[in-house]
């Protein structure tokens, strides 16, 4: 029931009521982690909050930085306030792709991303951020850029790729060309990779056993079976079947027993990562 602007989430935190909702949201894991006896990586809702959607959001640069800084104090509040969780909780930075991440409409070289980047990774590198993570990532370009970015300031980097219904980015490339051209750009600098926004059967079957996706560790899919294209259009939330989700996870777990971060996109709530909690503890 609250509309974020621009659905860039971060412009919620000064809104005593709405961060207060998000707090609520967060802690509904937190607890989750907890019973579960796992870690949890938390994010900010920074994916957002750079330069690319300043205009849109009649944000400053000084807005921006300090939105950045405030999500970082944010999730640490709520870390130090779970500090009884047995597992670790990571403070992981999000960051959004230039443009919209289900079409891409400009080729984004590695040497601009890496320039652009540069500017939020300063900000987050300056913060207790433990490390980052570049989510709907759609162009390999675009994804070593940051990596590298990220690198110079020492941050720790995961890049996720969407992919289409056919398991391929939106621009066409493979997700296994799209993974060893930014290794190969790095020196295989990314901590690992993930997949998000896409539902499981959109991918499973592009995760085979191989060398290249030994690289992949986690995943946060949709709830939803409907194409990017068919969501954009969508006027009521898919929330898909949550059991049926956990158990799509557990098959790919069973396959790929390395991949073990794991958790929602687009439409999924606390059912749906519960059922993947206990899905895939049944299947360790």
């Amino acid at each position: 029931g609250i509309e974020i602007r621009e659905f860039a989430a971060h412009t919620l935190l000064p809104i005593p009521q709405s961060r207060a909702a998000l707090s609520r949201y967060f802690e509904g894991f937190l607890s989750l982690a907890n019973q579960q006896n796992t870690g949890f990586i938390l994010d900010t809702v920074t994916w957002k909050a750079h330069r690319h959607w300043a205009e849109k959001l009649g944000a400053t640069e000084d807005e921006l930085k300090a939105a950045n800084e405030d999500n970082v104090r944010f999730i640490a509040e709520l870390r130090a306030r779970f500090s009884s969780n047995a597992k670790p909780i990571v403070l992981n930075a999000v960051i959004g792709p230039r443009g919209d991440a289900y079409r891409p409409v400009a080729v984004i070289s590695m040497d601009s991303a890496e320039q652009y980047y540069a500017q939020q990774l300063g900000w987050l590198a300056a913060t207790e951020i433990d490390m980052v993570s570049a989510l709907t990532f759609n162009q390999a370009g675009e994804a070593a850029g940051l990596a590298k970015a990220a690198r110079k300031v020492g941050l720790p980097a995961v890049i996720s790729f969407t992919v289409e219904t056919n398991g391929a980015l939106p621009n066409g490339q493979s997700l296994v060309d799209a993974i060893t051209e930014v290794d190969a750009a790095t020196g295989q600098y990314p901590a690992y990779y993930m997949v998000n926004c896409a539902h499981p059967t959109h991918f499973d079957g592009t995760l085979v056993k191989a060398d290249w996706t030994k690289r992949i560790r986690g995943i946060r899919a949709n709830a939803s079976r409907c194409s990017h294209a068919e969501l954009d259009k969508a006027t009521e939330l898919d929330a898909g079947n949550p059991m049926e989700f956990g158990q799509q996870y557990r098959a790919i777990r069973d396959r790929l027993s390395h991949i073990n971060v794991l958790g929602g996109c687009c439409g999924t709530d606390h059912r749906h990562v519960e059922q993947i909690a206990l899905a895939c503890r049944e299947a360790a």
